[in-house]
């Protein structure tokens, strides 16, 4: 099922709770985690190696993104610095990477050609402000359970930013949004912006 989202801008924080619980994306596989996100995603160079201090591939801390390849089925999460202690450990490189050495990615995949896969990404932070509307708008995966708890938790004021849907390309009224029952598969998710 695709759903498509129009809805204000102002209403676009809502939709953070999902990107930080975590949802899929079809993407090309067997590039570095730099890659795929510059590469395909199109985020600067120069916002990746600034931004994006933290970063876990299936569960490891990584310190060098240009050599941690993604496989289809990896888990990618992201984040700016962190506050504290356990945000000077677990940046990218940073001072304090050694005391994680044991946990840290060091796995030596070379980059494989490039072939059609499922990742699961889940961000944190200032990330989500930054790329979080680039990837509702370029639509992603989650579950349809996880999507109809977010529509009942909505409050009378983030439906006030509500323009219109359609799923599976038919119109779908506001009321019908509210009420459906989502079945217990994956839900292809796009949120555009509206006037």
């Amino acid at each position: 099922m695709n759903l498509n989202l129009y809805i204000k801008e102002g209403a676009i924080p809502r939709f953070f709770q999902i990107l930080q619980k975590g949802f899929t994306m079809n993407v090309q596989v067997g590039c570095s985690i730099k890659d795929l996100f510059c590469g395909q995603f199109g985020v600067t160079s120069e916002y990746f190696e600034g931004r994006v201090q933290t970063i876990f591939l299936d569960g490891k801390p990584v310190d060098d993104a240009n050599s941690a390849i993604v496989k289809s089925g990896s888990h990618i999460a992201l984040s700016g610095a962190m506050p504290g202690l356990a945000g000077a450990i677990l940046r990218k490189g940073g001072f304090y990477a050694s005391m994680r050495s044991e946990i840290s990615n060091r796995e030596k995949v070379k980059a494989e050609r490039l072939k059609e896969g499922v990742v699961f990404f889940k961000l944190f932070n200032l990330l989500l402000k930054d790329l979080g509307p680039h990837f509702l708008g370029r639509g992603l995966w989650i579950k349809g359970y996880d999507l109809e708890r977010f529509f009942q938790k909505q409050s009378d004021d983030f439906w006030t930013g509500f323009c219109s849907a359609k799923l599976d390309g038919k119109d779908l009224f506001l009321e019908e949004l509210i009420s459906m029952k989502w079945p217990k598969r994956q839900i292809f998710l796009q949120v555009h912006f509206c006037e």
